[in-house]
């Protein structure tokens, strides 16, 4: 939900034992759920008014596009993705040919005064 486990869950029902009470916290519990179902109520309610009077040009419109990472995401890096999924996969490399003769057992290979 919130990234929240059980540890910290635990904590915050502490926390609001100490703080409310016992006699307190079950009346403190319904108002906050009173509370989170109006504001979910209130943010369908804007959504819906937004569709309504935005018309069929925005019948398919998310307020959710209109987070920044989700907006660049979808606008510009969609194009290129697109771009890498419309061009012919390039053939696999070839296995390089080594330009050296493999050394037989035991052998010694030669030593390159030039090399670093």
């Amino acid at each position: 939900m919130f990234g929240l486990g059980w540890p910290e869950i635990v904590a915050l029902v502490v926390i609001a034992l100490l703080v409310f009470g016992p006699e307190k916290l079950p009346q403190a519990a319904s108002q906050a759920g009173r509370t989170l179902r109006q504001l979910r109520q209130m943010a369908n309610n804007a959504r819906s008014d937004l569709e309504a009077n935005l018309g069929p040009e925005f019948k398919n419109f998310d307020p959710a596009d209109l987070n920044p990472k989700t907006f660049v995401r979808k606008h510009l890096l969609e194009d290129v993705e697109n771009d890498w999924k419309d061009e012919a996969a390039p053939p696999p490399p070839e296995p390089p040919v080594p330009a050296y003769a493999e050394l037989s057992v035991g052998e010694i290979p030669p030593y390159d005064n030039e090399a670093t």
